[in-house]
């Protein structure tokens, strides 16, 4: 089996990367990142020299290249984790999430189509179906909620999802689409909520939260996701849409709590800042579908995969602490200073 993982540089697509690579000693895995500012080259370090590995830096919305690629690598299946997704970044310049998450999507299914291509799996996030209510801990999304999007990250992701099916439907390529839920865990680039306050915390740096902090979000142990990610593309439906779920709930204040209690810092470091344009109250995933069809359930609880994720961070400062610099370090004091 030859699979094709797009934006395999990246937070969830590195992971999903070293999962493959683990589990199926006769796949080769080829991973495509452009190398953006979120595509980090030494989570692929350990794995370089592997003989079942090849890399490539392609922009996916680059389709000359991107069909060199397919021709050569002639690839079975297609993950494609490549996309622009940070919100805040979305709402700064909301260009570069279209042509990547929209044209990049085309782009792929298209030598997909062309080339024949078994399966193309769609990664997408539980933030097409907009937000809940903080009162109603009862609802929940589910496949068949609507979509009803709130930033240009998340109406960018959502135009993908509805070119996939489309995709399906018009030219018969077989397709499936996963939506998750916030995923943590290691190599988590240091501008996302967990690894940042992670991050500062070792530093004895303020916390930046926004609001009040009451946000709640559905964590996810992104190896869980992994799992379920790897049964839906040898075992789900073509054509189908899967909810992943962590099954942890947590307002964004808790987390960042549990946090500074790991390690043994002290709450005078958190800092509310101005909220967020658009910010979603709640996301909760209902994954009864994945469960009942695929028998997935996540198998990390929150509590544990929190201090997996800390020990990942204080073990691996060099990672993270050559990110935090330049580029980064301007965009940070944009965001969160004088707010």
């Amino acid at each position: 089996m030859r699979i094709v993982v797009t934006g395999g540089a990246g937070f969830i697509g590195g992971n999903f990367v070293h999962y493959m690579l683990n589990k199926y000693k006769n796949y080769t895995i080829i991973c495509v990142d452009a190398l953006t500012y979120a595509g980090n080259i030494k989570t692929l370090e350990c794995i370089k020299n592997n003989p079942n590995f090849n890399f490539y830096k392609i922009d996916i919305s680059d389709r000359k290249t991107v069909y060199d690629m397919f021709e050569k690598e002639k690839p079975d299946i297609i993950v494609n984790f490549a996309a622009e997704s940070h919100v805040d970044r979305s709402i700064e310049d909301p260009e570069i999430f279209l042509k990547t998450n929209i044209m990049g999507t085309a782009v792929l299914m298209d030598a997909c189509v062309k080339y024949g291509v078994k399966r193309y799996h769609q990664i997408s996030t539980d933030e097409v179906y907009g937000d809940l209510p903080l009162d109603r801990p009862d609802l929940f999304f589910t496949e068949k909620t609507p979509i009803n999007t709130s930033s240009p990250y998340s109406s960018s992701k959502a135009s993908a999802d509805l070119l996939v099916g489309a995709y399906n439907r018009t030219y018969g390529l077989p397709t499936t689409i996963s939506r998750c839920s916030n995923n943590y865990g290691p190599y988590h680039f240091p501008e996302k909520l967990i690894p940042l306050m992670i991050a500062n915390a070792l530093n004895n740096k303020e916390l930046p939260i926004y609001g009040t902090g009451e946000n709640v979000r559905d964590w996810l142990y992104v190896e869980d996701h992994c799992s379920a990610i790897d049964l839906i593309i040898h075992k789900g439906i073509v054509g189908e849409i899967y909810n992943v779920g962590g099954h942890n709930e947590r307002s964004n204040l808790e987390v960042v709590k549990t946090i500074i209690h790991e390690l043994g810092k002290s709450e005078n470091l958190i800092k509310f800042v101005d909220d967020r344009k658009g910010h979603d109250m709640r996301y909760a995933i209902d994954s009864t579908k994945i469960h009942k069809e695929l028998g997935w359930i996540p198998t990390i609880s929150f509590d544990k995969g929190i201090k997996k994720t800390i020990k990942w961070y204080i073990n691996n400062r060099s990672w993270w602490e050559n990110i935090i610099s330049g580029e980064y370090t301007n965009y940070y004091e944009k965001m969160y200073t004088n707010r």
